[in-house]
């Protein structure tokens, strides 16, 4: 039976000029319904096809059973930020089939499973009724799998309607399923019955197609905790420990993975590497402060709820000089809040962590690679500085599937910091003075006036290495104190080491145009204000442009507000926290430049909702 689709029921779609590789896809189901699988498929399939592409899981913060949202985006121009409305829509649950179309935009195409009777109300956006129960069961005899590849009808359907390649979803059929030939043939049947129905019975052309190109050879599709993970295993990473918390889990699941791949040793085959996961997540601070103490490379990841509990050895750590390297993968808070949503909240909370006079290294990947390369250098600069670094992702980043060029590979020595082997006590007790042979090394002096101290490592062989490691009051020899002075030269020294950090962290991305209007951002708002830039350019508002990588500021940053007119902060946070720092940190004369853009309702921020908020200010 052939269903035929009017003009005007359509909101004047049919016969208009198709937009080509130009819009989003957004797939409605239920979590643990199997979807992934289909969506990912999907996503590879437009990927292999040329396409810039991105994917984005919106799923619910339980086991299974509630609403989940799969959305792709494909763009010739490479823009792969998040867009507020999708041109496609493929509806499969019926709790939220009414509100899912009730929310689409004039001209959308709106595919639903006609099993759910649902009766579509809108005028303006083209509906398609498919009978999935009825295709699948003509494909897949065993009824027990039916509901394993109906998800897989839509993936058909969409190739005939949009014109995916189906030779390209038989071979990310191969990858996802890889081992399991059966599983892969019989989810390509699937996808066949999907493609064949809607040739046979849809007689209509919808208004957006997909056509091949060439913007994607040699590139990958991985995500950013995948990435991370990457990043630690070539670090050396030897120790992790971590308590599983949305969206940082797979983080640490893929680094022990690669580490019990890699790491063993070659002659017994035994795991040179520890795991612990702990009770949690306090004591998996503990515990990586604790290795990285003895000599260790350690690392754990976790959210905002883990950076909370893990405050009191984060605060030991810095006040007593211990290495460690801990990943916080932002979601929504304070307190549990939308687990399973993203943000930029965890700002102020990483840079100031503890109590007291604290301010840490805090590196911000923007994208996959940078998760990579980040990571490894978060732990040179742990070591080097002798104290905590953060490496601050967040939801959309960590857990979303991104296009990335291959990843360099890393083999540049790794940056120890000043250790102190017995090797080199011995020599300098060789060469001091008389009187002077017990006294050359102090674990907290102020060797080279940069605020970094020199450490030796538990069980290195020699009488003078030994020394107290306390979170009390102390002095440069590493003694107990109460008095003033030396808490002050403490701290002032620990304030020293952080001026020294601003000329090794990451230094900022800047474009600068000699424009009166200046974009920063951080993480990844970097997709939205790319495509933000260009859109404002089209209205005749250039642009200037930095992104941020890292805390403590560059003196680059400075430089940027200082010479620019009017600072646009991005932030995905209600409180603007990036432009509460930089008006704290640079000139007070340049602080009037500084304008907050702030998005913070859990969804990846987009192009327009910087654009808009420029384009306001911009008239006053």
């Amino acid at each position: 039976m052939a269903v035929t689709l009017s003009a005007t029921g359509a909101g004047g779609l049919l016969g208009r000029e198709p937009v080509i590789n130009d819009f989003s896809i957004q797939v409605a189901t239920v979590n643990g319904s199997g979807s992934q699988s289909a969506n990912l498929v999907l996503l590879r399939s437009i990927f292999r096809m040329g396409i810039p592409v991105s994917g984005k899981n919106l799923f619910p913060s339980n086991i299974a059973g509630l609403p989940t949202w799969f959305t792709i985006r494909a763009n010739k121009h490479g823009y792969v930020a998040r867009k507020a409305q999708n041109e496609l829509f493929v509806a499969m649950n019926p709790e939220t089939i009414a509100a899912d179309e009730a929310q689409l935009m004039p001209g959308a195409v709106f595919i639903y499973n006609s099993d759910l009777k649902f009766t579509p109300s809108r005028e303006d956006v083209l509906a398609v009724g498919v009978p999935f129960g009825a295709i699948v069961a003509s494909t897949c005899q065993e009824a027990k799998l039916r509901k394993l590849v109906t998800n897989m009808v839509y993936v058909g359907v969409l190739a005939q309607l949009i014109g995916i390649d189906l030779n390209e979803i038989e071979a990310s059929l191969a990858k996802q399923f890889k081992g399991k030939e059966k599983a892969a043939t019989l989810n390509f049947s699937a996808v066949q019955a999907g493609f064949d129905w809607a040739a046979t019975n849809l007689d209509v052309k919808v208004p957006y197609r997909l056509e091949r190109m060439d913007a994607t050879a040699g590139k990958i599709i991985i995500e950013g905790n995948r990435a991370a993970a990457l990043g630690c295993l070539f670090a050396g990473t030897t120790v992790v420990a971590w308590y599983p918390i949305t969206p940082s889990t797979s983080l640490c699941e893929n680094l022990i993975g690669y580490l019990e791949k890699h790491r063993l040793d070659p002659e017994t085959g035994k795991a040179t590497f520890g795991v612990v996961q702990a009770e949690d997540e306090l004591a998996a601070a503990g515990i990586v402060f604790g290795a990285s103490w003895a000599g260790a490379r350690a690392m754990t990841a976790t959210s905002g709820p883990g950076i909370s509990l893990m405050n009191e050895f984060v605060g030991l750590a810095y006040f007593t000089e211990i290495p460690g390297v801990i990943f916080d993968v932002q979601r929504v808070g304070p307190s549990t809040g939308l687990p399973t949503r993203t943000q930029q909240g965890d700002l102020m909370a990483l840079y100031h962590a503890s109590h007291g006079d604290t301010k840490h290294l805090v590196l911000i990947p923007a994208t996959p690679q940078e998760a990579y390369e980040l990571a490894y250098q978060a732990f040179d600069l742990s070591e080097r500085f002798q104290t905590p670094v953060f490496v601050m992702l967040d939801l959309d980043l960590g857990m979303n599937s991104w296009m990335a060029d291959p990843f360099p590979y890393l083999d540049q020595p790794l940056d120890r910091g000043p250790v102190v082997t017995a090797e080199d006590l011995a020599r300098r007790v060789e060469q001091a003075p008389e009187g002077a042979k017990h006294d050359v090394f102090g674990r907290y002096r102020d060797v080279k006036g940069d605020g970094i101290p020199e450490r030796t490592l538990p069980g290195t062989p020699h009488p003078l290495a030994a020394y107290f490691t306390r979170g009390s009051g102390h002095t440069s020899e590493a003694k107990y104190s109460e008095k003033p002075a030396d808490y002050t030269w403490l701290v002032d020294r620990l304030a020293r080491k952080h001026e020294t950090a601003r000329k090794y962290v990451p230094t900022p991305v800047e474009d600068w145009q000699g424009a009166e209007v200046s974009l920063v951002a951080y993480g990844t708002s970097e997709y939205a204000a790319q495509e933000a830039r260009d859109l404002l350019a089209a209205q005749g508002i250039a642009t200037n442009y930095l992104r941020i990588k890292a805390l403590p500021f560059t003196a680059s940053v400075k430089e940027f507000v200082k010479k620019s007119q009017r600072v646009y902060v991005i932030d995905q946070n209600r409180d603007g926290q990036m432009a509460a720092l930089l008006k704290l940190e640079i000139d007070p004369t340049d602080a009037p430049k500084i304008r907050s853009i702030r998005h913070y309702d859990g969804m990846p921020i987009d192009a327009m909702s910087i654009v808009e908020p420029v384009l306001e200010m911009e008239k006053h």
